[in-house]
């Protein structure tokens, strides 16, 4: 597989997320597994060959070294409901070190729909594994993604930028607090044993001392597990719609690719609070207009603001600045690694030469003798440090080099 060019230049994101666009557009351009999958096969017709997708419920951003940015949006459409020109009509591109730093941001929780969410490095990590996996992770984008993973890491060890509880899913415990009267009294139906509906599972034992929880899920058995474990009923999915009649409030957090809560499981049956954990949204647009059915997705639960958010953002300053650091070291490693074919260039030449050896002591000074390999490393060794301090191509210093020896020889 031919390899292009790898530099900061030829890195590129484009990617859609909660700030221009609803959750229902989103949902468009939302990939799942085997979608990505699919889209590692035919990536090379694109011309790529390192990239990878990260896809949640806040944000679907391609990254990838590419000669433009439409290699990424062609490839991810191919595959979404949406198409490409929907995409790049609300869609951000950044190239180079633009797209590093925005990276850089996501990972650390800066960029989330509710600031400091961590969560979001895990779903990196998942990505990039899934395309290392078809080896679609190179030498630049692989130490680009470790520099990402450890100033994550140091944000979240040195800051407070995630302190707290705050995350969609406990949003939707404080919006059930704040617009429900006598929790305990009310039936509850959770659909979607994902690793969101867990945590909110949890949450709704944890924060709201209920156990009042119907478990529903695709997959039966892990829905009786965690009943089981947290004392709570679950029942088959094919019991949906009475489960959901009968319920006074409703948490979906599934992947299907349709709505599954329809306006007709809601419509006739009381009043109800919906909240769709889904991107897709898995509530249908038109139960929103029935009387007595208030529906929340997760940008209305974006907008919860408390005590716990405003103290992150006092964190954000020294959380860019742990991250401008490891950005300086990347970019360190990467002026090495470019120079490296002319230092071997230089080193092989200077060789190639004849030296005699009472010439170099006399060059170099020395109390004891040296040899001409110590000799040349030692060249190459302040090259290197010339090149990265004056980022220059180095052709100046092979004929100052050479320049030097032909004039001892």
């Amino acid at each position: 597989m031919h390899k292009k060019t790898q530099h900061f230049q030829s890195f590129w994101v484009v990617g859609i997320n909660y700030k221009k666009t609803d959750a229902c557009v989103r949902g468009l351009f939302a990939v799942n597994p085997g979608q990505y999958d699919y889209l590692l096969s035919i990536a090379p017709d694109y011309g790529l060959n390192e990239f990878f997708i990260v896809s949640t419920c806040n944000r679907t951003e391609v990254y990838g070294v590419a000669d433009n940015a439409q290699q990424l949006i062609d490839l991810l459409c191919n595959v979404t409901t949406g198409d490409a020109a929907t995409f790049t009509s609300m869609a951000y591109i950044k190239n180079g070190a633009s797209a590093i730093g925005h990276l850089y941001h996501v990972a650390a929780g800066l960029d989330s729909q509710i600031l400091g969410d961590y969560e979001i490095l895990g779903q990196i990590k998942s990505a990039v594994k899934q395309s290392k996996s078809k080896g679609f992770i190179g030498a630049f984008t692989e130490r680009l993604v470790n520099s990402v993973l450890q100033s994550s890491k140091s944000v979240k060890t040195n800051t407070e930028l995630s302190g707290g509880t705050v995350s969609v899913s406990f949003a939707a415990i404080q919006y059930i607090k704040q617009n429900t009267a006598s929790v305990k009294d009310k039936k509850i139906v959770l659909v979607g044993m994902g690793k969101i509906g867990k945590s909110t599972c949890r949450n709704l034992v944890h924060y709201l001392d209920t156990r009042n929880i119907t478990l529903i899920n695709r997959t039966e058995e892990t829905a009786v597990a965690l009943a089981e474990e947290l004392g709570l009923q679950s029942v088959a999915i094919a019991n949906l719609s009475e489960e959901v009649a009968a319920a006074d409030i409703i948490i979906v957090s599934t992947n299907a690719p349709e709505p599954i809560i329809l306006k007709s499981h809601l419509a006739g049956n009381g009043n109800k609070l919906v909240i769709d954990l889904s991107v897709p949204c898995n509530v249908a647009h038109d139960a929103t207009s029935l009387n007595g059915v208030t529906v929340v997705n997760v940008d209305t639960l974006s907008k919860i603001n408390d005590e716990t958010l405003e103290m992150r953002k006092t964190q954000v300053p020294q959380a860019i600045e742990i991250i401008n650091h490891h950005i300086a070291e990347l970019r360190e490693w990467y002026d090495m690694r470019r120079h490296v074919p002319i230092l071997k260039e230089v080193k092989e030449k200077l060789s190639c030469m004849h030296i005699d050896a009472s010439l170099l002591n006399s060059v170099h000074a020395q109390p004891n003798p040296v040899n001409k390999e110590q000799t040349i490393q030692s060249v190459i060794n302040v090259l290197a440090t010339k090149m990265r301090k004056n980022n220059t191509a180095g052709c100046n210093y092979i004929e100052a080099i050479n320049d030097f020896i032909a004039h001892h020889v």
